[in-house]
């Protein structure tokens, strides 16, 4: 099984750098269904001419986009503590904030997919396209070195991430709702929310989890509440009622808020 041929200058351009090496950056565009499909066609005893997947670089390219990452946030934000350092970097490397620049590079019409793949939409599938990005930047910094792959992923992927944020009026955004969820409820003088699965459903390997989230009562007086939510592990399930959660609660105290502003705004009847 051979690869098409596909002109990939655009995305080198990109890229900002035009590949020595073709096979890496082939190997980079590569998923493992077609790795798997052009091995199982391939004759006897030529297994070197089988074309490795992007799954090795995927792995160095997540630990060179974490390490960029974290040195230009700790050289930009020097007066952040290592707790908001850390939620601000899991925000810009999440699967969520790659895709967009993913898309952006139009990865997808440049994967080499397997035909069960292809069939089922995988070019425009998000964490194929993520996974790619990620092998590119590892692909990038072995052709061309660490200050190449450093200016794509600051140009590319940090530089955007942080202007969204700064357009959106917030520095730091809400990535980890099970903590930020605790530290509403112990303001808001409520006993620490309960975390209890509901149920699990599906075939061991595509299982969906069901987790609820129980707020109790404030000690003043006030309801109490219970939030749910389904994801493919309970850690994902928890964060999604965590969220709920804090939404809902953040509502409460915004709607508490505006009835004391009505309140103390009212004229006194008093003579």
């Amino acid at each position: 099984m051979k690869a098409e041929e596909i002109d990939r200058s655009a995305l080198e351009d990109a890229l900002g750098h035009h590949f020595q090496s073709r096979a890496m950056i082939d190997q980079a565009l590569t998923h493992s269904s077609f790795a798997r499909e052009a091995e199982s066609q391939a004759p006897p005893g030529t297994t070197a001419a089988v074309p490795g997947d992007n799954e090795q670089l995927e792995f160095l390219g997540d630990a060179v986009l974490a390490f960029v990452v974290s040195h230009e946030l700790f050289r930009r934000f020097p007066e952040y503590a290592e707790g908001d350092l850390s939620k601000l970097r899991a925000h810009i490397v999440s699967a969520r904030a790659l895709i967009r620049p993913a898309r952006h590079l139009e990865i997808g019409k440049y994967l080499h997919l397997g035909r069960g793949e292809e069939r089922s939409g995988g070019r425009a599938k998000n964490a194929l396209l993520v996974n790619a990005l990620e092998a590119l930047i590892a692909a990038l910094f072995l052709d061309a070195g660490l200050e190449k792959a450093r200016l794509f992923i600051v140009n590319t992927i940090l530089q955007p991430a942080l202007q969204e944020l700064q357009h959106e009026g917030s520095s730091l955004p809400v990535t980890d709702y099970k903590s930020a969820l605790q530290e509403l409820v112990h303001a808001s003088s409520r006993p620490q929310p309960r975390y209890s699965l509901v149920k699990e459903q599906g075939p061991e390997h595509r299982k969906v989890f069901t987790m609820e989230v129980h707020v109790p009562a404030p000690a003043g007086g006030g309801e109490a509440f219970v939030s749910r939510s389904e994801g493919g592990t309970k850690k994902r399930a928890e964060q999604g009622a965590a969220r709920q959660a804090w939404e809902y609660l953040q509502s409460l105290q915004a709607s508490s808020a505006t009835d004391d502003a009505s309140s103390e705004a009212e004229p006194s009847t008093q003579s």
